[in-house]
């Protein structure tokens, strides 16, 4: 739970409080008395009769009741502080920096446990412990530094990590980034990342609330309520961005399908930040710049204009920019561009980058952003390159950097590089309120991940085409646990709206040869029993002949645990693949990608959670770094990423009425001139 008073205490003890401000308890009444406090404030610190010109008391029951306790106690005299605190004072609010309890050890768990149900039971909020405080505008609860710059529409920062947070804030503040508040949780006790968010959704204004919010979080214990907030947030304006950390390879488990086996924590988490409409970061870097490109007018397109004196930087961030699959369009062959040319100086380039030169002066900088501005419609953002070689100052360049950045209708992202030559400049361009990205090539790489970050969808079954009645049946149907016969995978995508390919099961000869003559050859022909048919020698091709197949049925019947034979026919076009796994917590996580031994080699999957709109499946095609072959290449014809994408759409809503089904492999899926076709699947069941 969340309190009045932990946002705004009209009184603040800090139980620890000391004269030494290099020990937490000193240095956070350090911080309060700087940032001006304006409520009461007392000390208790049993060794001390003042404390940084405050009176001290002895115990904490000697204190008048107060709204907040900041307590910085060791970790034996915690539980009695909070009792005394929560019960006879009165205290509704705690912020607990003493650590040592449930990250260390069971018996601190236990203690850590006890603490929280006495805040608790009191109607006390509770912030860590282990956490390094609370930094808003009213109150700098917090015993560590830096103390960023306080703007009530600056960024709101929520951190698993106090050290990470103090980094972030470091990373932040050197690139311009102001702040609104800072929420360190800790362990989490009482108060998670997802609660803070809950807190910020129910009780978003918009005409006074910060719309930035960055998250560093390292355990997600409730996905949905992750969920709901964000891409609440997210609806009513804000922009959020997110590191997730933990989520290795190294953390997945083993599985017996090709999608259980690829399907990790770190699928999960970014299907779950997709469907939210979170950006997803990896360094703290990359985060600081997803917020400081969060304060600049939105970028509408994916169609950049650059700004530069020096071709160097421009060369990488063109690089980088095409690499994250953002256009730097030709200006050169326009009318606009060559009026711009001619007032440049001698030698100038207007291609784009749009090169002013070394020698350019800040006039020149100023009509080259007004063209990007006015004239070269097809622009849809402007990223400025400028620095100092150390020879003149910038000042001028800057203020006009400034003027623009005011008045221009497209977004212009400053890249000011010189951050020791031009320090002085770029310290008094940022204090006007601007942010600058020292790094051209992590503000492309942000660049791209905030364009292909997808809106939340709206909460809505998209059920055309699949028959939910059909599918209850089929699942309550079938007995037992494990993976279930080639019948009932027919039927359930037939259910589901899923083409499949013509195919017969028998173990009689007979069977499969009056199959493969009624559907022509050539046959493909598969052992049915074994999961890893391919691994084993299960899987015969391009089968021309009654003969050769009657050949390959025999093989296939003597493969150890082979149950029968299955046939089909023959069919060519592009693999794809689609699957699922059910991740505790999560739920269904949906994977795409190319099909065949291709997903198994490069990996290159998108993921989301079930159920999926068509709008986020579409995303998911497109976000894959094989998109191209989609589209066709070298003359070869591509396919319905649009048709591809219904079928993703209708696989989640399948799993979203068969909970069952844990684990679900087609592999692959063939774009074929007659649409795409469900060649081979699996599907693996628990009851």
């Amino acid at each position: 739970m969340i309190t009045e008073e932990l946002i705004n205490p009209k009184s603040i003890v800090v139980a620890g409080g000391s004269n030494n401000t290099s020990k937490p308890g000193g240095n956070c009444i350090r911080n309060l008395l700087n940032g001006h406090y304006a409520g009461d404030l007392f000390v208790v610190n049993a060794r001390e009769d003042t404390v940084q010109g405050l009176r001290c008391y002895k115990h904490v029951r000697d204190i008048p009741s107060a709204d907040l306790a900041i307590i910085s106690l060791p970790v034996a005299s915690c539980l009695e502080a909070v009792t005394i605190l929560a019960r006879e004072k009165q205290v509704k609010a705690f912020i607990m920096f003493t650590a040592g309890f449930g990250e260390t050890s069971e018996e601190g768990r236990i203690l850590e446990h006890q603490i929280v149900q006495v805040a608790t039971e009191a109607g006390a909020a509770l912030l860590g412990p282990n956490c390094i405080g609370l930094l808003n505008r009213y109150h700098r609860s917090l015993f560590t530094l830096p103390i960023p710059e306080m703007d009530p529409f600056g960024v709101d920062m929520i951190s698993s990590s106090g050290g990470t947070a103090i980094f972030i804030m470091e990373s932040s503040i050197r690139c311009g980034l102001r702040f609104n508040s800072v929420w360190s949780v800790g362990n989490a006790g009482q108060i998670s990342v997802e609660d803070v968010l809950e807190y910020m959704d129910l009780h978003f204004n918009p005409e006074t609330d910060s719309r930035i919010k960055l998250l560093y979080i390292e355990a997600i214990n409730d996905p949905d309520k992750l969920l709901e907030h964000t891409s609440s947030l997210i609806r009513k304006g804000c922009r959020i961005a997110a590191i997730k950390s933990g989520t290795s390879e190294a953390g997945s488990r083993a599985a017996s399908s090709h999608t259980g086996a690829m399907t990790n924590p770190d699928l999960a988490v970014e299907a779950l930040l997709r469907k939210a409409g979170v950006v997803r970061c990896f360094s703290r870097e990359e985060l600081a710049t997803a917020g400081a490109v969060f304060t600049l007018r939105e970028l509408k397109g994916k169609h950049i204009a650059i700004v530069t004196h020096a071709g160097g930087p421009a060369v990488i961030l063109t690089d980088a920019l095409a690499k994250g699959g953002l256009e730097i369009p030709r200006l050169s062959e326009t009318p606009a561009a060559e009026a711009l040319k001619n007032s440049l100086l001698p030698g100038s380039s207007v291609c784009n980058p749009i090169d002013i030169l070394g020698t350019g002066r800040p006039e020149h900088l100023e009509l080259a952003i007004d063209y990007c501005e006015s004239e070269f419609a097809h622009v849809d953002g402007i990223a400025v390159i400028f620095g100092s070689p150390g020879l003149t100052r910038v000042y001028e360049a800057y203020d006009v950097l400034d003027r623009k950045m005011r008045t221009c209708t497209k977004p212009i992202f400053p890249v000011l590089p010189s951050v020791t030559t031009a320090c002085e400049e770029t310290d008094f361009f940022v204090k006007r309120g601007h942010v600058n990205f020292s790094d051209e090539a992590v503000l492309a790489d942000v660049l791209a991940r905030i364009l292909k970050t997808p809106s939340p969808p709206a909460n809505s079954l998209e059920l055309k085409s699949v028959d939910v009645p059909a599918i209850r049946r089929i699942i309550d149907h079938i007995p037992g646990s494990g993976y279930i016969p080639p019948q009932p995978v027919h039927e359930l995508f037939e259910a589901a709206g899923i083409r499949m390919v013509e195919e017969t099961v028998s173990d009689r000869w007979e069977d499969i040869r009056d199959f493969a003559t009624a559907v022509h050859y050539p046959v493909v022909a598969k052992v049915v029993g074994p999961v890893h048919k391919s691994d084993i020698g299960g899987v015969a091709l391009n089968i021309r002949s009654e003969e050769h197949l009657e050949m390959e049925f025999r093989r296939l019947m003597k493969i150890p645990d082979a149950t029968a034979v299955m046939v089909q026919p023959m069919l060519m076009g592009i693999e794809l693949f689609a699957g699922a796994k059910y991740e505790e917590r999560f739920g269904h996580v949906v994977l795409c990608g190319l099909g065949g031994i291709f997903v198994e080699i490069f990996r290159d999957v998108a993921s989301g959670l079930a159920p999926l709109s068509t709008e986020e499946a579409v995303s998911m095609v497109r976000s894959l770094k094989g998109h191209k072959v989609f589209e066709g290449a070298r003359g070869q014809k591509g396919i319905d990423e649009v048709e591809f994408a219904r079928i993703i759409v209708r696989l989640s809503t399948l799993l979203r009425f068969a909970v069952e089904i844990k684990e679900l492999d087609i592999n692959p899926l063939l774009a074929t001139n007659r649409g795409i076709i469900a060649v081979d699947a699996r599907i693996r069941i628990e009851k």
